[in-house]
């Protein structure tokens, strides 16, 4: 009896030990994607360029998911999955923060290649970013992802694209235009993940030109994840000449819906946040970045 206890508690000793190691191998990390102009040294996920300083608190285990800003949606993709496959694989999550064009890069990142056989990846990035198989190695299908904070999104594109208002040089320019935009890929099929939205209304260089209330470079159609296939004017409860951009996932006023597993988390009421982050984690971005910090932990 002595041997046969000895040894049962040998097993569970080793059980527990083993099950331990599991969970202490367990990592969330905080992936922020830039829009347009980009910044940041791709692959280098240490380059907070893009934001502001890389100091800053911005979420646990931070990593700057940098991509050029300036080429097609579709050719600049690759670099987003390297990311999620080395960081929200096998027993690790990600909380994901986008700024601007890049709520366009992840929800086509979701639609397109979110139900796809992923391989489970060791975290340890090479200088391009990617990263090898993990320890015993293994598939998964999509990334472990708890939700997505998007700061002036554009998924729903921008009229100052439609107008030629950028260089329309730009491969990314003709992605954001309204129509390309929304016809992209399925904005309701974001494989289950919360898209939450902060949207800015501090526009007025442009405020002829972008519909209803705007950040100077998006409006709330797309910043407050309208659906739809052409963006139209949604204003803050003041503006009386103007539907109402609603809080959360209820239908707009009007009944214009939101897309799905979409959620307004904060509307610019007083007109106080522009689409900017001047480098300093300003604008809508400083909103989610504070929102990182207190959740993505």
């Amino acid at each position: 009896m002595k041997v046969r206890f000895r040894t049962a508690s040998i097993c569970a000793a080793l059980m527990a030990a083993a099950g331990f190691a599991a969970v202490s191998h367990a990592t969330n990390y905080s992936l922020w994607v830039n829009g347009r102009t980009g910044g940041g040294q791709l692959g280098n996920y240490a380059d907070f360029t893009y934001w502001g300083p890389g100091t800053t608190a911005a979420g646990v285990n931070k990593k700057s998911v940098n991509w050029d800003g300036y080429s097609h949606i579709s050719d600049q993709n690759y670099l987003v999955r390297n990311a999620l496959d080395c960081y929200c694989t096998g027993t690790n999550w990600c909380y994901v923060a986008a700024h601007s064009a890049g709520d366009l890069m992840m929800g086509y990142t979701l639609a397109m290649y979110g139900g796809s056989t992923r391989t489970i990846s060791n975290a340890t990035p090479n200088s391009s970013g990617g990263c090898g198989a993990a320890a015993g190695g293994g598939t998964q299908t999509g990334w472990n992802i708890k939700w997505v904070d998007v700061a002036a999104g554009a998924a729903g594109g921008s009229e100052l694209a439609n107008l030629g208002d950028w260089a329309t040089s730009e491969p990314l320019v003709s992605d954001l235009k309204t129509g390309t935009a929304r016809a992209m890929y399925d904005h309701n099929n974001t494989r289950s993940h919360w898209f939450y939205m902060w949207a800015g209304a501090k526009g007025t260089l442009y405020s002829a030109v972008l519909p209803g209330q705007d950040d100077e470079v998006v409006a709330y159609h797309s910043s407050g994840g309208v659906s739809g296939s052409s963006g139209a004017a949604y204003c803050n409860p003041s503006d009386w000449f103007c539907n109402d951009l609603t809080l959360g996932t209820a239908a707009n006023q009007g009944g214009t819906a939101k897309w799905s597993y979409h959620s307004v988390k904060f509307r610019d009421d007083a007109e106080q946040y522009d689409h900017y982050t001047n480098s300093q984690w300003q604008g809508t971005v400083g909103l989610v970045r504070q929102d990182m910090v207190t959740n993505a932990q």
